[in-house]
């Protein structure tokens, strides 16, 4: 078994993923990076880091799920820091919304939830220690029009949080989220000139988060946040105090 210490991100490959990879690289732990379709991306980023592993699987295929844990059980052996970052929205008013939609991102929150599982029961709880980050959204708290089955996935992730803390109450691993507000991702790069304008007048910091902010949080709570547990730190300029 590798004695380095092994963060694993979900969605690793681009935007707030990849800067949870980095961060947590300059922190000294080696780095798997989950992609499902960005392999590009994902091996580019993999070279800038120091021994950092490629790992790809559809999160709502269960049996992928099931083959990236056993390469990391016959490789590295570990997982120390488990960032579930990977996220999927559908927007479309509820009205007309297709049930396919809605269903491509439940399943993806399945998928996190297996994984956590998995992570928890060949690892985590062997090793008798561990640090899981959720990566939610300020959204799964406020809302946001046309996507309302984002936000339930998002409010589901901040409950999943809570829910696992409670569960691992007297073990050395501790759950927390990380909620980022608006962000400048690609995601946010291709919003309408007066939807931009729009959300910036609402954020009292007058501008849009990076990723790397967001992943300063991740950073801290997967390192130095000993007595934080079952919460979650909200990154969004003030737009949302929790």
């Amino acid at each position: 078994m590798s004695e380095a210490r092994l963060a694993l991100v979900t969605g690793g490959a681009r935007g707030i993923g990849a800067a949870c990879c980095r961060a947590l690289a300059a922190e000294g732990f080696r780095v798997a990076i989950h992609h499902r379709s960005s392999h590009a991306e994902a091996e580019k980023l993999a070279g800038e880091l120091a021994d950092a592993l490629v790992l790809r699987a559809d999160l709502t295929v269960p049996e992928q799920i099931d083959a990236l844990v056993a390469e990391l059980k016959g490789g590295p052996g570990r997982v120390d820091v488990l960032v579930n970052n990977a996220g999927a929205a559908t927007n479309a008013p509820m009205p007309v919304m297709k049930l396919e939609d809605y269903d491509a991102v439940s399943a993806l929150s399945r998928g996190t939830w297996y994984l956590t599982k998995l992570v928890l029961r060949r690892f985590m709880l062997r090793q008798e220690a561990g640090r899981i980050v959720n990566i939610s959204s300020v959204v799964g708290h406020t809302g946001n029009r046309g996507q309302s089955a984002y936000t339930m996935a998002k409010a589901g992730l901040d409950a999943l949080t809570k829910s696992l803390a409670l569960e691992l109450a007297g073990r050395p691993i501790l759950v927390n989220s990380v909620a980022p507000g608006f962000i400048a991702t690609e995601m946010t790069a291709d919003l309408p000139e007066a939807a931009r304008e729009q959300i910036l007048a609402r954020i009292p910091q007058g501008r849009m988060g990076t990723p790397e902010e967001v992943a300063d949080a991740v950073a801290w709570l997967a390192t130095r946040a000993g007595y934080v547990n079952g919460s979650v730190i909200h990154v969004n300029g003030g737009l949302y105090g929790g």
